[in-house]
């Protein structure tokens, strides 16, 4: 599996695509990378399902909830993504929540982590106070790395603080807001597009929430170095299966 850090030494533009293991169907994990993979997005980001997705939309917790009434669980993931592993050359960042670490054992889970060839987590509501004193020593023992997310709120010196912990890329949230397909990108925020821009940091800059098409990742990808789509990628393969999954990606990459 090619690694973040050799995708982003190079190539610009990057398109990545959020889903939800275990939906539509138990078992179209595997078969959702795969297809992903076929229409050549760069990298692709693993969504672990969870009761309480709190920076999450209403499509995103939709299909979490749908997933988890399919019965996924984080030994039915890491079971899919380990079936995969031997095949599948597009890398994988692993989305999920602190709690969901805890209750399976912070070792196990990272050892299941890097059993499944990824080495890139997101883990939003993982205090950077926590991650100082104790996160930062536990994924560096496991070869893990974690991306932090920022906000038009967040303050420049917490920037800086993440733009020095960053191995792979800082997580541009779009808007203060949960995930879910806007439409338009505003001048408001690309006004903050250009703030963190000219703010010259080391890291990568992955632009996501709100992000739905051609247009949206085109204009995001003029002040970062790529973007994540998700809410739609999630309402398109609910309504078009995994068998739509190659002309929702082609008119956004041609």
């Amino acid at each position: 599996m090619k690694t973040l850090n050799s995708l982003f030494a190079n190539t610009n533009n990057l398109l990545s695509i959020y889903f939800t293991c275990g939906f539509p169907e138990l078992q179209d994990t595997t078969r959702v990378i795969a297809a992903l993979e076929k229409s050549k997005v760069d990298f692709i980001e693993v969504g672990l399902p969870y009761s309480d997705p709190l920076a999450d939309g209403p499509t995103i917790q939709e299909s979490s909830q749908k997933a988890l009434e399919n019965g996924v669980n984080l030994d039915v993931v890491f079971e899919q993504l380990m079936a995969i592993k031997s095949t599948n050359k597009t890398p994988l960042v692993l989305m999920g929540y602190l709690n969901q670490m805890l209750k399976y054992g912070e070792d196990r889970f990272c050892k299941k982590v890097v059993d499944c060839g990824i080495d890139t987590l997101i883990l939003p509501d993982l205090p950077m106070v926590e991650y100082e004193n104790h996160y930062k020593k536990l994924f560096d023992t496991y070869g893990l790395t974690n991306v932090f997310l920022i906000t038009p709120n967040t303050e420049v010196e917490r920037i800086k603080k993440i733009d020095s912990y960053t191995k792979a890329f800082i997580y541009v949230v779009a808007s203060s807001s949960i995930t879910g397909a806007k439409g338009e990108i505003s001048d408001e925020q690309i006004a903050y597009f250009k703030r963190i821009k000219a703010m010259n940091l080391k890291s990568k800059l992955i632009i996501g929430f709100g992000i739905s098409d051609k247009k949206t990742f085109t204009t995001a990808c003029k002040y970062a170095d790529g973007a994540i789509i998700g809410s739609a990628f999630i309402k398109n393969l609910e309504k078009n299966g995994v068998e739509g999954i190659e002309a929702f990606i082609k008119p956004i990459i041609s």
